[in-house]
């Protein structure tokens, strides 16, 4: 690996980036230490020891397998006083209405939850209970129902395989297919776009792909801000000779320029990251990757052979984007020929190239297609199956790969393995007790259910369905209409404030550094990481989440007892390898350091493709209906200094935009005469949205404000087809917002 200092590529020849609107890594380390100061010691352990529990890279303790470097971000480091914060005093539950007006930052500086509490309909707040008693009343209200009642969640918070494997098998135990987790609302198009085409459901390659690669090719995702350890990747790539290209409306700038902190080069100058960045229109993303397509074959720049003898599908895919004509392509993309020309150049010119995603792609009525098409344009050179190579849906979060996997999914069984009667039966041999046949209620389904009042129980670990999902007063409505609702946490969130139909049951969790036994997470890549007990204080009466499931299902279903029942989380790994073939060698993971990635470095290696042909698939994909009526924008939400909807700080050090900015392009602003800082109001055809105006780097047509906040506007009805994925996009007016009439005298 290339070691000399590169002048080339250096963002800024100013020292340290002084004056450049950018994170200060360094004043976030200071952050870290003053916050966690009255529990330094065990804040240290959890950094030198534990494996991340933000994003999906994975580490072990500061290390990873990808580079002999020290990895620690800004992400982690926010994240950190989750872990090592005191209990809350439970007398501010007592009543409620003091922390309703309170942020969800301000609620999660309460403190850790501490000990069972109940509150029932007419009380102002929660009383403290014991275990048990919760538990009871949590049972009779599951017994009372009916499985097609029920609704169990899981975020991806931090969550262990763990705690997902004996949650799905709790659930079904209690007879409901119905749980789900927050890979749904993530990447369930992603999933089930390479399940059809290429034949798995994950990241093909591994992170050490990117260094050395010819082409990376980001499309609609801002790693520098959700996966900031990836840049250090990104700085390596670079100097190894890679070309990267960003396909997005936004010109991100933490992707155009990053100050690597823990390398001294990148640190002091910075990298030049995107060598071209695309600039499209939201929900372009169908016609100028098609546009991409037609540009490589009509030039010849397509793999002839590797087409012939490993795909299926490829007269038909050709056929379709050859009679989508240009003008089409770039009306809907918003970007012209010449762009797309420029992109299908390079990588007709690349031997090797990683194509990556992430919600920019997914989070669209489309996305399942968007993700295709993305597909489509590696199958073309065989980007897939060999070194250097790979089709790559990044994660957000530490849990969010084995939520799925593990068979948290009201739509699969673990390993992915389709609901239906074969695999019912299968694992109804392998655990004992009769399985359910039928898929469950997804997560949005459940709060419609919830809506209709056709859910009984709702017991949500980890999450926060009222900052996550589109619509916020319509989900609170459906919130307040379960009779029993469950909120199993480690910190307060705003939906647990909602008052109750009947009964509201609050249990504190564990986190994954303070489980017995250890415990593991699946990394994008596939990697699976022990991550050991951390040596430390624990929270009152806090429980491992597994445990929790497990005590559920057997007051539910005391038949049962013995079949749901685990000794520890080593004998929950067990019960993963004989579950989940791919996950054979979980089982061996018992200390700090190990680790396994499965199906190897990479999967369909040697362009074997685990279809039911062998063959790998192109898809004809027709332009989605986007249409956007005059003197309209597509808007759509993005994040800003935060980690899912936990939102640190007001202000976006990489972008400079506070939270109520409404970013818009100069020209955009021009025709509607606004300028920086003037109150506008966006109004879709569900609530209106009142922000400040920012002129920044976005495709005209198109604006972008943050989320969770901007969730007002999205219409919780539009979702993508298959995976069930909302949409969390809306077409809007915008105007300035008119100071009110004054008070006649």
């Amino acid at each position: 690996m290339t070691k000399r200092w590169d002048p080339s590529l250096w963002a800024s020849k100013v020292p340290f980036g002084l004056g450049e609107q950018r994170p200060n890594n360094y004043l976030e380390i200071w952050k870290a230490i003053r916050e966690n100061s009255d529990n330094l010691s065990y804040a240290l352990r959890i950094l030198n020891h534990g494996v991340c529990d933000g994003c999906s890279l994975g580490t072990r303790g500061m290390r990873d397998w990808t580079l002999d470097e020290i990895h620690l971000c800004n992400i982690r480091l926010r994240l950190l006083r989750l872990n090592t914060m005191p209990a809350i005093d439970s007398t501010l539950l007592r009543d409620v209405s003091g922390l309703r007006g309170k942020s969800s930052t301000e609620l999660r500086g309460l403190g850790r939850l501490a000990h069972p509490m109940v509150r029932r309909a007419g009380q102002k707040g929660f009383e403290r209970v014991s275990w048990s008693a919760a538990l009871d009343q949590v049972a009779a209200s599951i017994k009372a129902s009916s499985p097609e009642r029920l609704g169990f969640y899981l975020t991806s918070r931090g969550v262990p395989n763990e705690n997902y494997f004996a949650a799905q098998k709790a659930a079904r135990a209690m007879g409901s297919n119905a749980i789900d987790n927050a890979a749904r609302v993530c990447h369930s198009p992603s999933t089930v776009g390479l399940k059809g085409t290429v034949g798995v459901a994950a990241t093909t390659c591994s992170y050490s792909d990117l260094i050395g690669t010819d082409v990376i090719v980001f499309v609609g995702s801002n790693v520098a801000n959700n996966q900031p350890v990836m840049m250090k990747y990104l700085y390596h790539a670079k100097k190894e000779g890679a070309k990267i290209a960003l396909v997005n409306p936004y010109r991100e700038p933490g992707m155009m320029r990053y100050w690597v902190p823990s390398n001294f080069e990148s640190a002091i100058f910075g990298t030049k990251i995107t060598d071209r960045h695309f600039p499209i229109n939201v929900g372009g993303d169908v016609p100028f990757l098609n546009g991409v397509l037609k540009h490589m074959i009509e030039n010849g720049w397509v793999d002839q052979d590797f087409i012939e003898q490993h795909t299926v599908g490829f007269e038909d895919a050709a056929a379709t984007v050859a009679s989508q004509s240009w003008e089409e392509l770039e009306r809907r993309s918003g970007a012209s020929r010449q762009d797309m020309l420029d992109l299908a150049r390079m990588l007709g010119e690349a031997r090797n190239a990683v194509l990556i995603w992430s919600m920019g792609v997914t989070q669209h009525e489309f996305g399942e297609d968007n993700v295709r098409a993305i597909i489509n344009l590696g199958l073309t050179k065989g980007f897939v199956g060999r070194d250097k190579c790979g089709l790559m849906p990044v994660r957000g979060h530490s849990g969010v790969q084995g939520g799925a996997e593990m068979g948290a999914y009201s739509t699969v069984f673990p390993g992915g393995a389709p609901i239906d009667e074969a695999n019912a039966r299968r694992f109804s041999d392998l655990w004992g007790f009769k399985v359910p046949e039928s898929k469950g209620m997804t997560a949005v389904e459940m709060i419609d259910a919830a809506h209709e009042g056709r859910l009984d129980v709702l017991v949500s670990s980890g999450g926060n369905y009222l900052e996550v999902l589109p619509d916020p007063e319509y989900v609170a409505t459906a919130l307040e209409r379960v009779p029993m609702r469950v909120h199993m946490d480690i910190v307060l969130s705003s939906q647990m404030l909602l008052d109750p139909a009947d009964t509201v049951v609050l249990l504190p969790a564990q986190t994954r550094y303070e489980m017995a036994g250890g415990v593991t997470e699946t990394s994008t890549e596939r990697r699976v990481i022990f991550s050991p007990e951390i040596p430390g204080p624990r929270i009152g009466e806090a429980r491992p989440e597994w445990e929790v499931w497990v005590d559920l299902a057997k007051r539910v279903r005391p038949d049962l007892a013995e079949q749901v029942h685990y000794d520890s989380t080593a004998a929950i790994r067990e019960d993963i390898a004989r579950a989940i073939p791919s996950y054979d060698g979980i089982q061996h993971l018992a200390k700090e350091g190990d680790q396994f990635q499965y199906g190897g470095p990479h999967l369909a290696a040697g362009w074997k493709f685990p279809t039911a042909d062998g063959k790998a698939h192109f898809s004809r994909i027709a332009l989605p209906d986007m249409e956007v009526p005059e003197g309209h924008f597509v808007v759509t939400t993005r994040r800003g200094k935060q980690f899912n909807s936990m939102v640190h700080e007001l202000e976006d050090a990489l972008t400079g935009a506070a939270r109520e900015a409404v970013m818009i392009s100069a020209a955009d602003a021009k025709r509607h005469g606004l300028a920086n800082g003037d109150r506008v109001v966006l109004r879709s055809n569900l609530a209106e949205y009142h922000g400040r105006a920012l002129i920044a780097p976005v495709q005209p047509g198109n604006l972008e404000i943050h989320w969770p906040e901007g969730e007002v506007l999205i219409d919780s009805r539009r979702r993508s087809p298959l995976s069930g994925i909302p949409d969390y996009n809306a077409i809007v007016s915008i105007e300035r917002e008119t100071a009110p009439e004054p008070a006649a005298v």
